[in-house]
């Protein structure tokens, strides 16, 4: 059982994150930089002791390790989180299906990534089960509705979308990298306390009149939620995933996201799944059940043990 638990790690994250565009609806006219850096502020905050247990680690980093986490701190923290917020403000923050676009395209960069960077191979079984995934992603989140129907706004939103998924595949291949040389909880640390640093420096070079925005009492208890759920605390378990598995199949099992998310839109809106979409359901969770038989980390592995 202990060997599925980076598995189930994974899904878990992506379960949560599924929750995050309901969290996010509170706080649609608050500046996202702004919402991006108090979020990593307070976890900075929470993780900052794992600074200290792994300081010697830390000091020990070369260059290539410090490319890394400020990769995933910029691109992962501040851009990623960035446009996905932005996304969904174009979408009055509802519509699920647009913003879990994203998932469906992030596998792509992460694996080509992946292969070139970790020199992860992957054999024609996993390409198979790969396209399947992401076919049966496209499937639960769209189900039979085509692209061409989109207005000017979703397509807006799905631009964004895309670049998220850029964002947010790359960090995927760049964090496993620094899982080389840290331990995750080391690695998350330094992600929450670089993008907060990141964050700060971006609001007083663009606006600094940011910091002036006026934060309700019910938005702090809402980012405060964000950090212990859907933010810092599914960031957490998503490196430990990530450190025991190849990037290239982390990045699949993410797509547990646009599953839970048509769930959740079911159960909180009435609107139920679709033939296609349960048809998806079967493929997806059937290739990343056939995954699991993989061999499990043929990734790098770290210089110590966790």
């Amino acid at each position: 059982m202990k060997k599925y638990l980076p598995y189930f790690a994974i899904i878990f994250a992506a379960l949560l994150w599924s929750l995050d565009a309901f969290l996010r609806q509170s706080l649609y006219i608050l500046s996202p930089l702004l919402v991006v850096t108090i979020e990593h502020g307070i976890g900075s905050l929470i993780f900052f002791p794992f600074l200290k247990n792994f300081w010697q680690d830390i000091k020990n980093l070369n260059q290539s390790g410090w490319f890394s986490i400020i990769w995933i701190s910029f691109f992962g923290g501040i851009c990623g989180t960035y446009f996905y917020t932005k996304a969904l403000s174009y979408v009055g923050y509802i519509d699920l299906s647009i913003v879990v676009l994203l998932q469906k395209f992030q596998p792509l960069f992460a694996m080509s990534l992946a292969t070139i960077i970790l020199k992860e191979k992957l054999t024609n079984r996993y390409m198979l089960l790969a396209a399947i995934s992401i076919l049966g992603g496209y499937l639960i989140t769209f189900g039979n509705n085509p692209i061409s129907s989109w207005d000017e706004n979703t397509l807006i939103a799905a631009l964004f979308a895309l670049l998220a998924a850029f964002c947010w595949g790359s960090s995927t291949v760049i964090g496993k990298k620094a899982l080389a040389n840290l331990h995750y909880s080391a690695v998350t640390a330094l992600r929450l306390v670089m993008t907060t640093i990141t964050g700060l420096a971006l609001i007083f070079v663009l606006d600094w009149n940011i910091l002036n925005s006026s934060v309700t009492y019910k938005q702090w208890q809402v980012l405060l939620i964000i950090v212990l759920s859907t933010g810092t605390f599914a960031l957490f378990i998503y490196y430990y995933g990530l450190n025991k598995l190849p990037a290239s199949h982390t990045t699949l099992f993410e797509l547990f996201w646009p599953l839970s998310a048509v769930i959740i839109d079911w159960i909180k809106n009435d609107n139920p799944l679709t033939s296609f979409q349960l048809f998806g359901a079967v493929m997806l969770l059937s290739s990343v059940t056939i995954l699991t038989q993989e061999k499990s980390n043929d990734g790098l592995k770290p210089k110590r043990p966790l």
